[in-house]
């Protein structure tokens, strides 16, 4: 690392956790972002903080008026911009040592099954249940961690899913793809302006825990939270040898919120 970089990550370096060596490897992550709202901007914005050396960001969507109440990278003057060319000028904003490349795609089987390859780490900040499950079929066909996070209302959810792991179960073990699954949706249902930011600044931190190897990470574990009461409670999901996506079947089942 040169000074600047040390200088810049020294309040990282200075944890034990992390270190010199733990850092390095921040520096050589690429980290790909499925979503440019409300659970990706404080997700990129972290990420592109802590130094992750490459992030790629892709979302189709264009910067709206209603989306600035929550989505907090893009700015009143990003309104028409492509979210991924408002995001991109966010982190750069906010470390220019940061690569950054910005796809304004639909995030495909064909393109996720490209982008997937190439990452270190995959955060699911979409919004919708078709495009989850098609990033968790590329994460396990590449053998790639995926930190997912939804927010809608004042409900959120995070977990982890590490099928690297013999014993970690995929999104689909939690949610099966053949599942009748009612959408919802924040320009529709409403979302907590602050819920996303949370749900955001966690899918982060499991990113980042997963890259240096610390602490206990969310791999099996489902966490929901409550804004209203601001509490949480857990899901253990196990693997199950019934999945059609990964060989396991899911043994319990969960609430789907899918908003950004």
């Amino acid at each position: 690392m040169q000074d600047q970089e040390l200088l810049r990550y020294s309040r990282h370096i200075l944890l034990d956790e992390i270190g010199i060596e733990g850092q390095e490897k921040i520096l050589a992550t690429h980290a790909l972002v499925i979503g440019a709202g409300g659970l990706g901007s404080p997700v990129a914005m972290y990420l592109a903080a802590a130094g992750v050396g490459t992030i790629t960001i892709t979302d189709h969507d264009t910067v709206d008026l209603t989306n600035l109440q929550r989505q907090i990278a893009h700015r009143t003057d990003s309104v028409g911009q492509p979210k991924v060319a408002s995001l991109q000028q966010t982190l750069h904003a906010i470390n220019p040592l940061v690569q950054v490349h910005a796809l304004q795609v639909r995030a495909d089987g064909a393109t996720l099954d490209r982008l997937v390859q190439d990452a270190d780490v995959v955060l699911d900040c979409c919004d919708n249940f078709q495009t989850r499950h098609a990033v968790n079929a590329a994460c396990v066909k590449h053998g790639k961690p995926l930190v997912s996070g939804a927010a809608i209302g004042f409900d959120g959810q995070i977990s982890v899913y590490d099928t690297r792991m013999a014993d970690a179960p995929c999104y689909a073990c939690t949610f099966p793809c053949e599942a009748t699954v009612e959408e919802v949706r924040c320009s529709t249902m409403g979302v907590f302006a602050p819920l996303v930011g949370i749900i955001g600044s966690m899918q982060a931190a499991e990113a980042l825990k997963l890259v240096i190897g610390a602490g206990r990470g969310l791999n099996g574990r489902l966490l929901m939270l409550d804004g209203r009461a601001m509490e949480w409670n857990e899901i253990r999901m196990p693997r199950n040898d019934k999945c059609p996506v990964c060989g396991v079947r899911p043994t319990g089942a969960a609430t789907v919120v899918a908003a950004r």
